[in-house]
């Protein structure tokens, strides 16, 4: 009996000593997110992580920087050798700014067959803004275009979204009419109603040229973009504030409060003023609307997600891809997804939360992808001048002629 004991508890022992060196053996693996850590996204990350810890055995330093403080001191804590495995944020920032400090996922991702519930539009655009390789995973989806107050919409008589720049203001005025301010914005977000303008009539290509180039006076469609503003602002149909509100002025003022009508912003608008509209905030979205003779139509727009990327690097990238596919598929896309009011990146997910209701058929019908701000922003030299003297635009300071003719002389060409 008693060595019948001896043997079970030599046994015992044997099996908790493997299980302790399994453990002890865990590889540590290092995250900087672009979240910070009292954000929906990051505790539901965190949630995801500890999960993940329990299973496998090994450890995530997770390091929550937030967005000024990854944008500020990723590239210089990579370039200074600093052990970062796992880090993420938009896909242009992630793909163009640090895509030499990514590693190439493709094969990761045959192996695990990922790709069978991606959204199959979000990794092309991955492999797209990377130049043809995969080199980071997409999560939050987003798009970027314009968000309106279905009941302003009601009850000024607009029964259909505008798809026509004509329509779109036809239904300015008939909200104006209405009592109501039409089209709102603040700085975080002006320039982009411009780059949307100008992309419609000449195409990312073609902004881009525009800004690079310096070609201000010789692009017709750039007088004829700003005139459209300058139209809208001597209307009345712009905001009093459009052109001078910083954000989230307007945001969380004359939009979230029902005082304006429509607003071009981010799938993630919902859930940033979600604490000010509550649950009975009737929310729609439309695609910017389409202009005469345009090279652009509804189908093109900024879309993307922010994305997961594993440094070159690394030493544990089969475990921080096991991270990745911790946090984008299932469980913890589906909790992301409720708790940040964002869309899922798992097509096996179905259900999107319900203030996003207008945006799937408007996300589903995209084909083209603009960049950030359709390519305005392409030249950061500029980016300050145009915004400056579009806000001037949008405030009547300056007529159309004036804003291209400041442009063309600040290009310096």
């Amino acid at each position: 009996m008693k060595k019948k004991f001896l043997v079970l508890a030599l046994t015992l022992i044997v099996v908790l000593s493997a299980a302790s060196a399994a453990f002890g053996e865990g590889k540590t693996i290092v995250y900087w997110s672009m979240w910070s850590d009292a954000e929906p996204q990051a505790i539901v990350i965190k949630e995801a992580i500890e999960a993940y810890e329990a299973e496998s055995g090994n450890t995530v330093d997770i390091q929550f920087k937030g967005r000024t403080g990854i944008r500020e001191g990723l590239q210089a804590a990579l370039d200074a050798g600093t052990v970062i495995d796992l880090f993420d944020e938009d896909i242009d920032r992630v793909n163009v700014q640090w895509g030499a400090y990514t590693m190439d996922l493709e094969e990761l991702v045959k192996s695990s067959n990922y790709e069978e519930t991606a959204i199959a539009g979000l990794m092309a655009a991955a492999r797209e803004v990377a130049g043809g390789t995969l080199k980071s995973i997409p999560y939050q989806p987003n798009l970027f275009e314009v968000f309106y107050n279905a009941e302003i919409f009601a009850e000024a008589g607009v029964e259909t979204v505008p798809t026509t720049w004509e329509e779109f203001v036809a239904a300015a005025e008939k909200i104006k009419d209405a009592g109501y301010v039409p089209f709102t914005s603040d700085d975080a977000y002006i320039i982009g109603n411009y780059g949307y303008q100008l992309a419609r009539y000449i195409g990312v290509d073609g902004v881009k040229k525009v800004v690079d180039e310096g070609l201000w006076a010789e692009t017709p469609e750039a007088l004829l973009a700003a005139q459209d503003y300058a139209m809208m602002a001597e209307k009345g149909l712009l905001s009093e504030t459009f052109g001078t509100a910083a954000w989230p002025t307007n945001q969380n003022g004359e939009f979230a409060l029902g005082e304006a009508a429509m607003y071009l912003n981010g799938s993630w608008l919902p859930n940033e003023v979600k604490d000010l509209t509550g649950d009975d905030f009737s929310w729609g979205c439309f695609a910017y609307p389409a202009v005469p003779n345009g090279k652009t139509g509804l189908d093109a727009a900024n879309f993307g997600a922010q994305v997961f990327a594993i440094n070159a690097k690394s030493e544990v990238a089969p475990e921080a891809f096991a991270i990745i596919e911790k946090i984008t598929k299932g469980e913890y896309d589906l909790k992301l997804s409720t708790e940040s009011v964002g869309i899922p990146a798992d097509t096996t997910n179905t259900e999107w939360p319900e203030k996003l209701t207008a945006v799937r058929p408007v996300m589903e019908s995209l084909m083209v992808r603009f960049p950030w701000s359709a390519g305005i922003e392409n030249n950061p030299d500029m980016t300050p001048l145009i915004k400056e003297n579009f806000q001037k635009l949008c405030t009547g300071a300056i007529d159309a002629q004036t804003f291209v003719d400041n442009l063309e002389a600040a290009s310096g060409k």
